[in-house]
């Protein structure tokens, strides 16, 4: 999959709706109710950041439920890649972007969204045929004025923001031409999976794929 074709794909998913949770996960007996809970209030793409040990379970327990499409968050290496593929990832999220972890999704055919940070990482990652992908931190970086001010020079280039988007920034994120969607933990409150409160979730996914774009 050349990264171009990677691009293709990775724009479906982020036009499927306005928010992908990202989600850290800490006990993959969570996984499955959390997912079915963020689908059924809209929200069918999801993010699961390799960021615990729970990680690799919980895309494997996700990927089994109906009309959810698990993806795999801070890919930091080709074996992070190589073993979110084999979990049931259907697609990969950098927070930046090395040779060797394009390298490696194209190897495990892993649709990529790269992260970018600066105009240069952005017009590098176009270069190498990248036209969908993720500004990250987003707040730090330069949040919505940032990605705006990119739209002029750099107008080929879609975005997904992640990295302090809340319910009261989405949208303006949202508005902007560049961006398809926006990416937040706001939607899984730790102490709402912790109770185990899976309606709640669900209103709350109700809320954020209702953000008009």
């Amino acid at each position: 999959m050349t990264p171009a074709e990677a691009s293709v794909e990775i724009e479906k998913l982020c036009r499927l709706a306005p928010v992908i949770p990202v989600l850290v996960i800490e006990d993959a007996r969570t996984a499955r109710p959390l997912a079915e809970a963020l689908v059924r209030g809209g929200l069918p793409v999801l993010e699961v950041t390799l960021r615990t040990d729970a990680a690799i379970e919980a895309i494997s327990e996700m990927a089994r439920i109906d009309g959810g499409v698990v993806g795999a968050g801070t890919l930091l290496t080709p074996a992070d890649i190589k073993a979110a593929k084999a979990a049931g990832a259907l697609f990969g999220v950098t927070p930046g972007t090395t040779d060797a972890l394009v390298d490696a999704a194209r190897a495990e055919t892993l649709p990529l969204l790269p992260g970018a940070a600066t105009a240069t990482e952005a017009l590098s990652l176009l270069e190498k045929g990248y036209s969908v992908q993720k500004f990250f931190p987003a707040g730090p970086a330069g949040g919505a004025k940032y990605l705006k001010a990119l739209s002029a020079p750099l107008p080929q280039v879609r975005f997904c923001p992640t990295g302090g988007v809340s319910l009261t920034n989405a949208a303006d994120y949202l508005s902007l031409p560049n961006v398809l969607c926006v990416g937040g933990s706001w939607v899984v409150p730790t102490d709402l999976v912790a109770a185990g409160d899976w309606d709640a979730v669900t209103e709350l996914a109700r809320q954020a794929a209702t953000l008009p774009r």
